[in-house]
């Protein structure tokens, strides 16, 4: 496997997250608690959290996404900025996706001593729709069964997380997917303007039969 960001980043989560399993100590340090951010000013855990994930297949389960994802939107980067500055765009903006998917959590939890969170969901959401952005008719497979074009799956999944969201029922925080999702769009027109033209191009091309 080549090292780029993407796997490094990866290898890293990978790490922390496994440590994260045997020690409850580092996982309590290091859960998104909104109550603990806002009254003991614990703002690293912001971040901190998306380097820790409930157990294996919560862990494969994102690092999986965002291996296949990740490396477009690395080379996209990069190809617009160039290797070193485009590198420094991509790690930022993956932890921008972890940090800004989690303010709304933030905002509706901040005085709920009860509420936790956990995993990189936010920042994988950001990179899945940044690169359906990019790449709006490339098929996403969901376990390997049903496909569809990103920009299709990715409207559904909008809608899911949306509604889910509003239900608040299943101790998932489909909040965080939501926000990730639409600011890794946000991030990439803004960063791109040309691709919304490009997004918009492909799409006229795109026939279902």
């Amino acid at each position: 496997m080549e090292l780029t960001l993407t796997t490094l980043i990866i290898g890293i989560t990978a790490i922390t997250s496994i440590l994260g399993f045997s020690k409850p100590e580092l996982l309590d340090r290091w859960m998104f608690t909104p109550y603990r951010i806002k009254h003991r000013n614990q703002w690293d855990r912001f971040i901190l959290s998306g380097f820790i994930h409930k157990d294996y297949v919560h862990l494969l389960f994102n690092m999986f996404t965002f291996y296949f994802f990740g490396g477009v939107v690395e080379m996209f980067l990069k190809y617009q900025f160039g290797q070193g500055l485009g590198g420094v765009v991509f790690v930022a903006f993956y932890l921008l996706g972890i940090i800004i998917s989690d303010i709304p959590t933030y905002l509706k939890h901040k005085d709920n001593s009860y509420y936790r969170a956990l995993g990189a969901s936010g920042g994988t959401a950001a990179t899945v729709f940044a690169s359906i952005i990019i790449m709006p008719l490339a098929d996403i497979c969901l376990f390997g069964i049903l496909c569809l074009p990103g920009f299709i799956l990715g409207g559904l999944f909008l809608i899911y997380s949306y509604v889910k969201g509003k239900q608040d029922s299943d101790g998932i925080n489909h909040d965080a997917h939501l926000y990730g999702a639409i600011f890794g769009i946000v991030f990439i027109l803004i960063l791109s303007p040309s691709s919304a033209l490009q997004f918009i191009s492909q799409l006229k091309d795109f026939k279902l039969f």
